[in-house]
């Protein structure tokens, strides 16, 4: 709870028929990246969608915002990591975008939707794909990360993590992100 602008990281895994039925939401910035399964979105600004595996949706509360979401099948389970990022200011006029993060790992989401990302109205660069072989991210003076692992295995730095391991990141100019096997995860790059 609470990596600097990151507030919340949620590894979610819902049954068939389960979820979360309307409930309100402001000032957050809500990013919700689909690993396996379809979850179903509604909410009162009048979207309807089911986000795929390896989709990525952004979901600006701001003045205030109602939403569901339930897994989409009748029979497999929905695996999603729900991110919560205190925005910039307060009041935004609530707002929805959502796209594919299938693939390499990259940028999926930042300030200023640069490389076809997700706009987030707060100072953070998002990272999101599956790792073959390696990544290399170079931290700028006075910036922090976060990185979370949503399947398999990853080395950050020669510090091993697993499936559901986030590590808070400090006091580091670079990170070397390694994957022996299959993995998939996200990097938080933060002011």
């Amino acid at each position: 709870m609470s990596h600097r602008a990151l507030r919340v990281l949620n590894d979610d895994r819902v049954a068939p028929g389960g979820g979360f039925p309307t409930h309100p939401h402001r000032d957050m910035e809500i990013l919700t990246w689909v690993v396996e399964g379809g979850l179903k979105h509604e909410d009162s600004l009048g979207n309807a969608s089911v986000i795929g595996p390896g989709e990525l949706q952004r979901m600006t509360a701001g003045a205030g915002v109602t939403h569901s979401e339930f897994n989409h099948s009748p029979a497999e389970p929905v695996h999603f990591l729900q991110i919560w990022i205190v925005p910039e200011r307060t009041g935004l006029e609530p707002g929805y975008e959502q796209r594919s993060a299938h693939g390499a790992f990259r940028l999926v989401a930042s300030r200023d939707g640069r490389d076809g990302s997700l706009i987030v109205h707060q100072d953070v660069d998002v990272y999101a794909g599956t790792l073959a072989p390696e990544f290399v991210h170079d931290l700028r003076p006075g910036r922090h990360a976060w990185i979370q692992v949503a399947t398999g295995e990853v080395t950050v730095n020669d510090q091993l993590l697993q499936e559901g391991d986030g590590a808070a990141v400090a006091d580091e100019s670079r990170l070397l992100l390694r994957a022996d096997g299959p993995a998939r995860g996200l990097l938080f790059d933060l002011a």
